[in-house]
């Protein structure tokens, strides 16, 4: 006897084995219970989910010698019949094959005819999107109010491409895609079925292989058993599917975590003989780096499925939730530009390195060094090390077995270059207010806080504070967490406890108006002034340039012509 696959040897035979379909199989049951049955059904949904089999499943408790019922018998003639695929009155037609409007109308020719053993003669059109405008147009008339003693049951993985009047005569069921728990509990049922030694793990794999699809999940099921000689194996299963291993993945994640940029390549070399899919491998990098995620913000959810989660654990406390944040958008990106690469594995090694090369910035030119919940790291003994330049590793998180030494952090995004001193900033160097907005722009400073500052005037500076009037278009960039920012800048660069004060400056027009509002004697000493200034000058200066152009005046001469003064701009340096 032929060899009969499991897709074919499982396929359901009751309503009642469906799986994550009981939203279409309690429509189906109560219309079937109630006697309201419409004349045109319309199935969606992705491949492999049941689409065709709940059609046949509707076709045999229609026709079932037993009566309409939503418990077809399955041992009449006519069940049997409708499961091996050879029932008169179920005419089953492929749309891929049949998209010409002849073939349509050949079909509908017996439409007006009574069925030949059935109760119903039950049209079922698969792919039904194939067919032609022509093929709807001749389709729809039927459709709309075929004989009584007909049923159309229309099923296709794209609605989107129907007519919409062919989709308004449907009653329209979309069948969902399987979440990987309930395929691999149906894989799990069948092999303790047949009889089959497996592995909880290798089932997994499958599951996720599947994306959705009970059938491609069966298909992969007989696949791995003739691979594995009659048995479902963990590490067989990654062979077949050429999953990389979950040790890679975790060595690589733990480089990333301790800025590892030798142990980085060496899991990368020892990647290359086993020939992987680097797309995939940069997915299963991806998925990591969600579970290093979930774990942070909720412990315990993470890592419960895994045997040893204790280096995963590890990590999700050393690495910060900003730098996975950065490390999930990078590994994406990586995935999408991996065809434009010279080779996969140059695409993938440069990802890789991307990862490492960058942290997160949060905005104001500030490197994010510290998890989002530092009380978990602390606990955990590990902490993330700091700024390059300053070079500071814990002792605890480098001893630690689960982690690679750890060498001196990735460079910051905030545009800096690495080899740009920093300049030592002296509180008698910002003391003077003519030389404050110098100081502003010696800074290593970017976005909102470099804003922030640039509309500051100095009012007082002293060693244990810094008293600053903030004009009325800098007030929008203030918040008190920006303050901080600036406190803790200061006392990196010059290690003294300033305190940052920062008075809000009266709107001018208020100011010209009341003559008792104080100002300050210093008012036009903030960088965003000072460049606005230069910038007029610049400005005006270009306009002189170009009128006093001997072509421009011979133009403006001959053609009586004017100039758009506000068109001149300025060159910019360099340019």
């Amino acid at each position: 006897m032929s060899y009969l696959v499991l897709a074919r040897k499982w396929r359901p035979r009751r309503f009642e084995e469906l799986v994550g379909q009981e939203h279409v199989v309690r429509a189906l049951s109560n219309g079937l219970e109630s006697g309201r049955i419409h004349h045109a059904f319309l199935f969606t949904g992705t491949r492999g989910v049941g689409k065709t089999t709940v059609a046949r499943l509707l076709a045999k408790a229609l026709n079932c010698d037993q009566g309409v019922s939503n418990h077809p018998c399955g041992e009449c003639g006519t069940c049997k019949e409708i499961e091996e695929g050879r029932f008169v009155d179920l005419i089953e037609v492929d749309a891929a094959s049949r998209t010409k409007v002849e073939d349509t109308r050949e079909l509908l020719e017996n439409v007006q005819y009574a069925p030949t053993r059935g109760r119903y003669k039950v049209y079922l059109i698969d792919e039904v999107h194939m067919l032609s405008g022509h093929s709807f147009n001749a389709l729809l008339k039927t459709l709309e109010e075929p004989p009584p003693h007909v049923k159309f049951l229309l099923a296709t993985t794209d609605p989107q491409k129907l007519p919409i009047t062919v989709v308004s005569r449907c009653l329209q069921f979309h069948l969902k895609r399987l979440v990987p728990t309930l395929i691999v509990s149906r894989l799990a049922h069948i092999l303790e079925t047949e009889g089959i030694a497996f592995e909880a793990t290798a089932l997994d794999l499958l599951a996720h292989a599947a994306d959705g699809s009970l059938r491609d999940a069966l298909s992969l099921l007989d696949q791995a058993l003739v691979y594995g000689a009659g048995q479902i194996l963990d590490a067989d299963v990654r062979k077949m599917l050429g999953t990389i291993d979950r040790s890679h993945v975790l060595a690589l994640i733990q480089a990333l975590a301790a800025s590892d940029a030798e142990a980085l390549l060496a899991v990368m070399a020892d990647m290359e003989p086993k020939a992987l899919d680097y797309h995939q491998v940069l997915g299963e990098c991806s998925e990591a780096v969600l579970r290093l995620t979930r774990e942070q913000w909720v412990p315990g959810t993470g890592f419960m499925d895994y045997s040893e989660p204790q280096p995963w654990l590890n990590i999700a406390a050393a690495v910060s939730a900003e730098e996975l944040q950065l490390w999930y958008q990078i590994l994406l990106l990586g995935r999408r530009d991996m065809s434009l690469a010279l080779s996969a594995k140059s695409g993938f090694e440069m990802t890789m390195l991307r990862c490492l090369a960058f942290r997160p910035d949060d905005g104001d030119g500030q490197s994010v060094t510290g998890g989002s919940r530092p009380s978990r790291a602390r606990a955990a003994g590990v902490v993330r090390p700091a700024a390059r330049s300053e070079g500071i590793v814990n002792e605890q998180a480098s001893n630690d077995p689960s982690l690679p030494k750890a060498l001196p952090t990735r460079g910051h995004l905030s545009a800096v270059p690495k080899s740009e001193p920093v300049v030592p900033i002296m509180p008698a160097q910002w003391s003077d207010p003519a030389q404050f907005p110098e100081w502003v722009q010696s800074l290593p400073l970017r976005g909102a806080l470099q804003a922030l500052l640039s509309h500051c005037s100095l009012l007082e500076a002293s060693p244990e504070r810094l008293r600053l009037r903030l004009d009325s278009k800098g007030f929008s960039f203030y918040t008190t967490e920006r303050v901080a920012q600036l406190e803790a800048l200061i006392h990196n660069l010059t290690k003294l406890s300033v305190a940052v004060v920062m008075e809000r400056a009266p709107d001018a027009a208020v100011a010209a108006a009341d003559p008792s509002v104080p100002r300050p004697v210093n008012a036009a000493t903030t960088l965003a002034e000072r460049q606005s200034t230069q910038q007029r000058q610049a400005q005006s200066q270009a306009q002189q340039l170009f009128l006093s152009d001997p072509v421009v005046k011979a133009l403006r001469e001959k053609f009586q012509a004017d100039v758009k003064l506000e068109t001149v701009k300025p060159l910019q340096r360099g340019s």
